[in-house]
């Protein structure tokens, strides 16, 4: 059963990310411009200039942002920011959206249209300094997870509502091959949005306009779903002590009222990842 974590309402929760060191879950309001946490029992939130959608751990201190406009190194204690490389910052269509850290220590990132303008976005790897585009043509893009054993990565277009599964290479973790259709969602009624793979390779799904998240083992069968009390669950992931707590955002967007855009926890009983440090 769904239990309330913070009853801040976002416009667009999204991105959590629960930092292994600091046993500390970290969220987005990306319409909000906002990040935010749960320190000590209270509630932190950092407020910025541009959108800002997803992050992973660098150490104990610090994150790697993603905003609309660049890759940020973010000092938690400070709230101060440095910028690592731009991200389509001549492009004032797009913004960042979702994103997570690979086993080698690389970031995944997608983009969108700010207003989810067809094919504006695209999703791209930074890696040791490297920002490489890896996709292009999506419109919305999501569901950025790995495979416990580093075989693949998964991400999909929301819009066409197909989840990809690429195979990477085991030295470095750049793609291998093309892309193949690992999930089809295109004709339900609702839209594949964030994703997460626990530690046995099922991946879960924020399904949103569905009211839940949806479990699917390795060979796309869908095994069980958790419901969240509002309709536009967006991102997944897996913390607490022993990494069996899921997370989950939702969003408010289009004047949805509470418990929309709160964030919950669900004790599934099913342990998650460790989530992948970034190396800078």
């Amino acid at each position: 059963m769904a239990e309330v974590f913070s009853a801040t309402a976002c416009a667009l929760g999204e991105g959590p990310l629960w930092h292994p060191e600091r046993q500390q879950l970290f969220w987005f309001d990306i319409l909000g411009k906002a990040l935010l946490t749960v320190e000590e029992g209270q509630e932190r939130r950092w407020t910025f200039g541009d959108y800002v959608s997803a992050a992973a751990w660098v150490d104990r201190g610090t994150l790697l942002i993603a905003s609309a406009t660049a890759l940020w190194r973010f000092d938690i204690a400070s709230g101060t920011r440095e910028r690592l490389i731009g991200l389509e910052a001549d492009d004032p269509v797009t913004r960042s959206n979702d994103g997570r850290a690979d086993p080698w220590g690389g970031f995944w990132i997608g983009t969108m249209g700010i207003n989810a303008e067809e094919g504006a976005g695209a999703i791209y790897r930074y890696c040791r300094g490297e920002l490489r585009k890896l996709y292009g043509g999506i419109t919305i893009s999501n569901a950025i997870c790995f495979a416990p054993d580093g075989s693949c990565a998964y991400w999909t277009d929301t819009r066409r509502g197909v989840i990809q599964r690429q195979w990477l290479d085991p030295d470095h973790g750049w793609p291998h091959g093309a892309p193949e259709a690992f999930l089809d969602l295109s004709g339900e009624g609702f839209g594949a949005d964030g994703a997460v793979v626990d530690a046995e390779g099922n991946l879960w799904n924020a399904q949103w306009g569905a009211s839940r998240v949806a479990c699917y083992d390795p060979e796309g069968k869908l095994l069980e779903t958790w419901p969240v009390p509002t309709p536009q669950a967006s991102c997944p992931a897996f913390g607490g002590p022993d990494l069996t707590t899921l997370y989950v955002t939702t969003a408010a967007e289009g004047g949805l009222p509470a418990p929309a855009g709160q964030t919950f926890r669900i004790e599934t009983g099913h342990r998650g990842q460790r989530e992948h440090q970034v190396v800078l």
